[in-house]
């Protein structure tokens, strides 16, 4: 077997001379200054050939040590025996490893093996997660009484302000600090009216009242939500080269915009996104399954396990950098280069989400009772109208050859046929459109006062097919050709192109009279269209008799209307009005039969998880348990044989047990994040040893503290940051704080910042008094609608109410940003984005100066001006101060403004402000 070694190193030109067995040792290296970082640096995370199990890494001297498949790396006291050293310096090129990188140096080899031929001495704390601050328990800290401040946190902030000889910035005005307060906690400006109100308030705790009226707004949840949703990567389409739309994605985002405004503590917020399923929370375990999917299948089993495994990755990276701060992901092909993850650990986390499948479910929400007795009521009215529509179709003739009827369309069919009685009712297809065939349902109806579709599974009919499509299981199956659900996600085609037979075996012989199909009844696809059919009864399976066939009908058109032919004016009206009443009843009643359903993950028994050699999904090796991290936070504790979601509630509560290390302070350092723009830890879902360093170690201990002594409430910890003395100081720059900390890392001002495209776009529908506050449900498009099976995004060019609501209930597809903001770094979803980038481009002034919506808004914002401050210009212009920037202009700005006004309009001067940074800008 060939040699397995971790090894990032390039072939080396030299070798080394073994010491004989009975030499005197060596004095051993100083590990931790010569030999680990090497080992760290350049023995790790070779993709070699033969790779140890597990993935084991050579700067862990368990690791080393004890070896894998091809057994130990090092052999203790005899460098000429340690593969090591003998894959360093062998003299086949084939053999070094790995290519393609610089060689060590002689005195790196040298200093190996030396320590090697020492005994290979490995200090027992070297390597493990107690070396590292984010990897030790929390220990809360004691503020210095010599820094008192506000709260606790300015303690800890000025103690380190004093040792590098700078001080705190005296407080902000309070035009300022309101307008910083709501921008943070709510996303929106504030009105002139409580500016004026908070300045006119002299009580002592005036500040502190606002922060609660603040943090008890239902607006609250949104602004807050849009920091978690960019964490988590969630959008509402699929991504990939199709990047269809998920139309119930948005539950999620209810959810978690919900759970914010509720404080829901966030120990309870973690285990009810990881396992909802159990915690009556069903809409969170979206979260689960809110990256990218591809649904696009095949007979290719490479291509579908590779598919599988890669959903299962994004799970796996995600749930470890949203909670833990940690690139678990990065541990899927060997142990992680840098943290002391090994490679079952990854595995064993992946097998706790093997339960979990892309896809929607019925989420527990409302009255199931009164559900039931409204859907009785809808089929009632259902039946009604589909007979008077019925009755407007001509009856098809089996033996005629000239057009009697209408061509065949995409959405909806109907085969009327004289009353024939039958057990088995079968469609052919002989030709299609394009491609193999597809029916979405399969409807045959009882002939009678009260018909019902009697082709129904659950009314015990039976179907059969000439064959199915392979690789699409979930979408395309036999089993959704009479489920009583619409729609190309529930559909059956054909493994043949062009043709294929359905049948349908009825629960016992009956009087029918009509047979409706489509292709995709929600009318989204156009293609797999039957064009040329037939359709035969039989009672006994062996007499057939042909009832319909499209040899009466219109030949097949593109643009061809769906109403019969043959029907006066005033019935084409009556049929077209019946059909839009049907499909509207229609989709009422499948939304009540199955109930609200939500993109939260179909939930299945869980698949076996195997360690796949190198991550490759067709090199799997040994079965693998759940588990998680092993060498990181308590004693992971499951049962053996424990289900799916048992197995998720399991992590969940190993992550959120109180003892764990990176929980609390993961959670906390992001809530700093979006305060004061940097997090205590600048890379906040990375606390790993490839993070950055706490720029206050001991603040992010003590608000990791507070969080958990504070029943995890995320509010407590809000009101701590924004009342402090260090959030409450003004911006401006001072000459000792640029010298010392251009960055304002120590915080010796406010940072000012930009706010994001999100609250940017709010703002401007706030002031120019159009924005609709209407909260939660299904979101609104910045997107053209179009059926397409790969989906254009192209951007709307006019917008109407329906879009001016704030933009977190925009519908956010996958890798597609909205056409005016998006250019203001919103992230798109491709992946998770814990720390938006800030940008300053030309796209940025042009799209905020010149594009559509800015000018109808320029427009609107004038007219709300015009109709509160009447026609003097001069009280114009104070007015659209007030509301843009929550201050009287100065004289020089009055003068400017009403010149502006006089020779190019109101609305000129409201797009001038809108584009200012004092518009744009939080200080």
């Amino acid at each position: 077997m060939r040699l397995t070694l971790l090894l990032a190193l390039a072939p080396l030109v030299s070798s080394t001379a073994a010491a004989s067995d009975d030499r005197a040792k060596p004095p051993a290296a100083d590990f931790a200054r010569d030999v680990q970082p090497v080992l760290a640096k350049h023995c790790v995370s070779c993709h070699g050939p033969d790779k140890q199990k597990g993935g084991l890494r050579l700067d862990r001297g368990p690791d080393a040590l004890k070896g894998g498949d091809s057994g130990a790396a090092i052999v203790p006291g005899k460098p000429a025996h340690s593969p090591l050293l003998q894959r360093l310096t062998a003299e086949d090129a084939s053999e070094r490893m790995p290519p393609d990188r610089d060689p060590l140096t002689r005195a790196q080899i040298e200093t190996l093996s030396k320590w090697v031929e020492a005994g290979a001495p490995w200090p027992a704390a070297t390597g493990t997660a107690e070396q590292h601050w984010a990897f030790v328990p929390v220990k809360r800290p004691t503020p210095d009484p010599k820094h008192p401040g506000r709260n606790p946190i300015d303690a800890f902030v000025t103690a380190k302000l004093s040792g590098n000889g700078l001080s705190l910035s005296p407080e902000a005005d309070r035009r300022t600090l309101l307008r910083r307060l709501k921008f943070d906690l709510l996303g929106l400006p504030p009105t002139p009216e409580e500016v004026e109100a908070f300045a006119a308030d002299k009580s002592p705790d005036a500040y502190e009242k606002l922060v609660d009226r603040y943090l008890a707004s239902p607006h609250y949840g949104e602004r807050w939500a849009r920091h978690w949703l960019d964490a988590v990567r969630f959008a509402e389409s699929n991504g990939f080269e199709t990047n269809q739309p998920r139309p119930n994605a948005w539950h999620y985002r209810d959810y978690v915009i919900k759970a914010l405004n509720d404080d829901k503590p966030y120990d309870l917020f973690v285990r009810e996104q990881l396992a909802g399923d159990l915690l009556g929370a069903d809409a969170a375990t979206g979260f689960i399954v809110g990256g990218a999917w591809d649904e696009v299948k095949s007979p290719d089993t490479t291509l579908t396990l590779n598919q599988r495994a890669d959903e299962l990755h994004d799970m796996v990276g995600t749930t470890g950098a949203a909670f833990l701060g940690l690139s678990v992901a990065c541990a899927r092909c060997h142990s992680h280069k840098f943290d002391p993850i090994p490679q079952l650990d990854y595995y064993r986390i992946k097998a706790v989400f093997a339960d979990v499948q892309h896809g929607e479910r019925p989420v527990r929400t409302g009255d199931p009772v009164a559900r039931a007795e409204e859907a009785d009521r809808l089929r009632a009215q259902l039946a009604a109208l589909e007979q008077q529509l019925a009755a407007l179709e001509p009856i098809a003739d089996p033996v005629a050859a000239d057009a009697r009827r209408a061509a065949v369309n995409p959405k909806r069919n109907t085969d009327r046929i004289k009353p024939t009685r039958a057990k088995f009712v079968r469609f052919v297809v002989f030709e299609t459109n394009n491609l193999e065939p597809c029916i979405d349902e399969l409807e045959v109806f009882s002939a009678g006062p009260q018909p019902v579709n009697v082709a129904r599974a659950a009314a015990g009919a039976k179907a059969t097919a000439s064959g199915t499509y392979p690789g699409s299981p979930n979408i395309h199956a036999l089993a959704f050709l009479n489920d009583g659900r619409y729609g190309n996600g529930r559909s059956w085609i054909s493994n043949r192109s062009g043709r294929g037979w359905v049948e349908i075996e009825l629960a016992e012989p009956a009087l029918i009279d009509r047979v409706v199909w489509g292709r995709d009844r929600e009318g989204r696809f156009a293609d797999r269209l039957p064009t040329r059919y037939r359709i035969d009864v039989s009672l006994d399976r062996e007499s057939w008799s042909v009832v319909a066939s499209s040899d009466d009908r219109a030949p097949f058109a593109k643009d061809a209307a769906p109403a019969p032919g043959g029907l006066t004016a005033t019935e084409k009206a009556t049929w077209a009005a019946l059909a839009q009443q049907i499909d509207s009843l229609r989709k009422k009643l499948t939304d009540l039969d199955r109930g609200p359903v939500a993109y939260a993950g179909r939930l299945v028994p869980p698949e076996v998880t195997y360690r796949l050699h190198r991550g490759d999904a067709t090199q799997p090796r040994e079965a693998v348990g759940p588990g998680a991290l092993t060498e990181l936070g308590p004693k992971f504790d499951i049962s053996e044989g424990a289900s799916g979601p048992e197995r998720r509630l399991a992590l969940a509560r190993w992550i959120t047990d109180p003892r764990h290390p990176l929980t609390a302070r993961v959670a906390v350092n992001r809530l700093w994040q979006h305060h004061f723009g940097t997090g205590i830890v600048d890379t906040p879902s990375d606390f790993g040893r490839n993070g950055a360093k706490p720029s206050h170690p001991e603040l992010l201990d003590w608000l990791a503290s507070e969080l958990v002594e504070r029943a995890w409430s995320q509010k407590a910890v809000h009101k701590l940051i924004v009342t402090s003395a260090t959030y409450r100081q003004a911006s401006a720059a001072r000459a000792d704080g640029l010298a010392k900390d251009a960055q304002s890392r120590l915080l010796w001002r406010y940072p000012p910042r930009r706010i994001e495209a999100e609250p940017l776009r709010d703002a401007v529908l706030f002031v120019s008094g159009k924005l609709d506050l209407t909260m939660g449900g299904p979101g609104f498009d910045l997107f053209e609608p179009n059926g397409n099976y790969v989906k254009v995004y192209a951007p709307k060019k006019q917008f109407g109410p329906a879009e001016f609501r704030r933009m977190i209930y925009q519908h956010k597809p996958r890798m597609q940003l909205d056409d005016t903001f998006g250019v203001f770094d919103c992230p798109d979803a491709g992946q998770i984005a814990p720390k938006r980038n800030v940008s300053t481009t030309p796209l940025q002034a042009l799209n905020l100066l010149n594009s559509g919506f800015v000018l109808q808004q320029a427009d609107f914002f004038a007219d709300r001006v015009r109709k509160d401050a009447g026609a003097d210009v001069g009280a114009q212009v104070n007015r659209v101060f007030a509301l843009a920037f929550q201050r009287p202009p100065s004289a020089k700005e009055s003068s400017a403004a009403v010149t502006l006004v006089r020779e190019h309009g109101l609305a000129a001067l409201c797009r001038a402000v809108l584009n200012a940074n004092e518009f744009v800008f939080v200080d």
